[in-house]
């Protein structure tokens, strides 16, 4: 059956208005972007020349860059911040693969309270004194571990990954029992491989908590040396407010700001797309599945 003339106008009519939306919503996202990144880079007398608004700078200064680098502080921060990504994130996504996949079984008795207390501890908590007098007590004051421990898991990734293994034909679970897979084989084997897209996702929620991780700096931190990245970029910005009468021996705190938010930000977004393909289908499976 031929289509149409006027159905075949209609559906480019309506392709043409979807990429139009497409292009206006490409430039709400990017020009921010493009903004901070600019005034990061613009000496502080264009700015205002231009009203504090520049794309595209008529000449470069790194005055702000170099003023965050001067610290000492901010080489320790970093290290505090990647360790407390990587062993965090590390950690995250065992517990919660292993927390997860029991749950997507049916047959495991008790699930269903299970699944309610994970459900009603996203609705409550002990607040955060109660919290702090935990951290305290268990010894993780004041370290590292205190950034990682007790946010080890969150419970909307273990549901994420739940729904995603319930959405796993049971066949493929039962032939690797019947051939002897023992349960830790299966998950390994079998689960872990198929939910890559869910694994991919989830790790990329972790990973941009632990690196973006802040109040707990604030809260269980009290030594500089073990202060995270956030902690340290917010105090440097904090002080630079105090000593920016001269513009041309100190960088300004506007573009103080937004090299701060460059800094904070590039490490992830240069690990975005490498993890792009699988975030969209992880979330859509592991939210509506199960």
């Amino acid at each position: 059956m031929v289509r149409s003339k006027h159905k075949i106008t209609g559906e480019r009519v309506l392709d043409w208005v979807i990429y139009l939306i497409l292009f206006l919503l490409i430039i709400i996202f990017v020009v921010p972007l493009l903004y901070v990144l600019s005034a990061s880079v613009t000496p502080y007398s264009e700015l205002i020349r231009r009203g504090g608004f520049v794309i595209v700078p008529s000449e470069l200064s790194f005055d702000a860059y170099k003023e965050l680098f001067s610290t000492s502080l901010i080489g320790s921060a970093f290290k505090n911040t990647l360790f407390v990504t990587i062993a965090g994130t590390a950690i995250n996504m065992v517990l919660s693969i292993l927390f997860a996949y029991p749950l997507s079984k049916k047959s495991l008795p008790g699930v269903k309270f299970l699944t309610l207390m994970l459900v009603f501890t996203m609705m409550f908590n002990g607040g955060t004194i109660p919290t702090y007098f935990v951290v305290k007590d268990t010894g993780l004051l004041n370290s590292l571990w205190a950034l990682i421990i007790p946010g080890a898991i969150a419970q909307y990734n273990v549901i994420l990954l739940k729904n995603y293994f319930q959405s796993m034909p049971d066949e493929l679970f039962e032939a690797a029992t019947i051939d002897g897979a023992g349960a830790f084989r299966v998950l390994l084997s079998i689960a872990v491989p198929l939910a890559k897209p869910i694994i991919m996702t989830v790790m990329l929620l972790y990973m941009v908590g632990n690196w973006n991780v802040f109040y707990a700096g604030i809260l269980y931190i009290n030594s500089n040396e073990l202060k995270p990245l956030q902690v340290v970029l917010r105090e440097i910005l904090m002080s630079s407010q105090n000593m920016l009468n001269n513009v041309d021996t100190h960088a300004p705190s506007l573009t103080m700001r937004m090299a701060a938010i460059v800094v904070t930000s590039v490490p992830i977004i240069m690990v975005y797309p490498f993890v792009q393909r699988y975030f969209i289908k992880g979330i859509m499976v592991g939210a509506v599945k199960g």
